[in-house]
């Protein structure tokens, strides 16, 4: 087994700030430096993922940021869901003209990476998919995400595009809803310096295992790139990690671990009515804990009994070993 490094802990800024769901507004508009000197104040929080354009200000004043309160750029999320014109598809859209403003976006948005020592950009495309019945010509989008997505990968190839999947949101069903079929993408686009964001949430909630994610992007040849939280399989709910899924999140890390990951790990997940530092922490402390703990067992016997077929053995391994009955 590759040997796994200590995980390096980031979040997605914009959930530091205000939030919105269909009904209740919560927390407060922060400034960026707002943002950076509360992460800074988290337990063994060191990264920031920040939305392009609309969170990330000046790559100037982005830096200097970065310098003052000790983080470092995990990645840059590029939006291309939020202009008005991208709300029927920014990357699919019907209207070339749309399409190549959304290949801009992801364009700038590896320039903005560059000038700020950022090695990626993730994208999570919402606004493309459908909703009916013979709403969507298949063949046809699924070229204009190979043309739109392959031109943006191929943009300075030094900063890999990352593509995000969900099954849904904006879009009752987002084309790139599944690991295997980002995966499908990534091999007819060709380019091999890109990459897949595997969100543990969108995975559960898409009826997934993200454990058996992990060893099918590890066994590709593109790169992976996580976001941690939970929900109850039935939404986004953007929960604290292994709140939900605690069984099913030590088994996604451990398979972190088997596959040698020392990526960033990034907080993808929502405060709301919860004190903000106090949430963001116990993902990441419960992460480093579960983690160290996974360390600790003996992984040859472990492995052996994942292996042997007796589930009943492995469950007693477990529950002396993980759940320390």
């Amino acid at each position: 087994m590759p040997k796994a490094s200590t995980p390096k802990c980031a979040l997605i800024t914009a959930f530091v700030g205000q939030t919105k769901d269909r009904f209740h507004v919560y927390n407060d508009n922060k400034t960026l430096e707002e943002k950076f000197e509360m992460v800074s104040r988290m337990e063994d929080m060191t990264g920031v993922e920040c939305i392009f354009p609309y969170e990330t200000g000046e790559a100037a004043t982005f830096s200097a940021l970065l310098k003052k309160y000790k983080l470092k750029p995990a990645a840059v999320n590029v939006n291309v869901k939020a202009e008005p014109e991208f709300k029927a598809g920014g990357l699919t859209s019907l209207h070339a003209a749309t399409r190549r403003r959304a290949v801009q976006f992801i364009k700038d948005s590896k320039d903005f990476a560059a000038s700020i020592g950022a090695d990626k950009v993730t994208c999570c495309p919402l606004g493309d998919g459908y909703e009916f019945a013979f709403q969507s010509d298949y063949r046809q989008m699924w070229k204009y995400l190979i043309e739109t997505i392959g031109e943006a990968g191929d943009y300075r190839r030094e900063i890999p595009l990352f593509l995000e999947y969900k099954p849904s949101e904006t879009r009752g069903r987002c084309y790139l809803d599944t690991a295997s079929k980002t995966l499908c993408l990534l091999n007819d686009i060709g380019i091999q310096e890109m990459g897949i964001t595997l969100d543990y949430g969108h995975s559960k909630y898409g009826q997934e295992n993200p454990a058996e994610v992990v060893s099918l992007l590890a066994g590709s040849r593109f790169p992976y790139y996580v976001h941690i939280n939970d929900n109850n399989g039935k939404w986004d709910w953007d929960y604290m990690a292994a709140s939900h899924n605690f069984l099913e999140y030590a088994e996604f890390l451990y398979y972190l671990q088997e596959a040698g990951y020392k990526g960033w790990l990034t907080t993808d997940a929502s405060p709301t009515r919860w004190d903000i530092i106090g949430f963001f922490d116990a993902t990441t402390r419960l992460t480093k804990k579960m983690w160290t703990l996974l360390e600790t067992v003996d992984r040859k016997e472990f492995r052996a009994l994942i292996r042997g077929g007796d589930y009943l053995k492995t469950w007693k391994f477990i529950e002396a070993n993980l759940l320390k009955l």
